[in-house]
């Protein structure tokens, strides 16, 4: 498959099941960086060869084939972002950048090859779940955003869902990072901004962080 078609059906699958976005072709068009004439194309092509159901007007969903083809490329991202964090230290926005060129030149012999390398994780830097080599993902998600955690309690870090290198760049300096435990010590419901703790330093989050920073408590 294109690089194309990969980012395609890989777009329609994260805004659908991570993202919480709309998978209308306009949406996924932005997205990608494309128009929105492309998008629409693409999604009539990929039709033809059973990978979306495409219907005008209506948000695109993925055949059986498609989410296959996408959690393929998935797995191969994620591996070679924990690949890339673990061998050589490369920071999460790093390591985002660089697996986003090498998923696409992975073989599913190298892609087995690197997750036995790392001791078959089932998740990345990011703590975001790694598929198996079937393309499923056997981890349950219990985490909530930090902006709906409790007063008082320790949470742990479970996963930072975004791109932008601002914000991993924040993480890394105040030690935002998955696995690491936080304190809630106050929300600030009106105003949207919480306080934490975190190796003895507090910190106050707005709700653009709140929103992407994900936790579990911690028992």
């Amino acid at each position: 498959m294109s690089v194309a078609i990969e980012n395609f059906v890989k777009a329609i699958y994260k805004n659908d099941k991570q993202d919480g976005n709309d998978t209308k072709p306009g949406n996924i068009a932005k997205k990608l960086g494309i128009s929105n004439a492309a998008a629409t194309d693409m999604a009539k092509s990929l039709a033809n060869k059973n990978l979306i159901n495409y219907e005008k007007y209506k948000a695109l969903e993925l055949t059986e084939e498609g989410e296959k083809l996408a959690l393929k490329v998935i797995r191969k991202h994620r591996l070679w972002e924990a690949f890339l964090h673990k061998t050589f230290d490369m920071s999460l926005h790093e390591i985002h950048k660089e697996a986003e060129l090498l998923e696409h030149e992975t073989s599913d012999f190298l892609a087995d090859k690197i997750s036995t390398y790392l001791g078959n994780p089932k998740f990345d830097p990011h703590g975001d779940p790694i598929p198996n080599a079937n393309g499923e993902i056997t981890t349950k998600d219990t985490s909530i955003t930090l902006s709906k955690t409790k007063e008082g309690n320790a949470y742990i870090i479970s996963r930072l869902m975004s791109d932008d290198k601002e914000f991993f760049d924040f993480c890394a300096i105040h030690g935002l990072k998955y696995g690491n435990t936080v304190i809630v010590e106050k929300q600030f419901v009106k105003n949207k901004m919480t306080q934490i703790s975190i190796n003895n330093n507090t910190i106050l989050l707005n709700e653009d962080f709140t929103k992407i920073i994900y936790v579990n408590e911690k028992k």
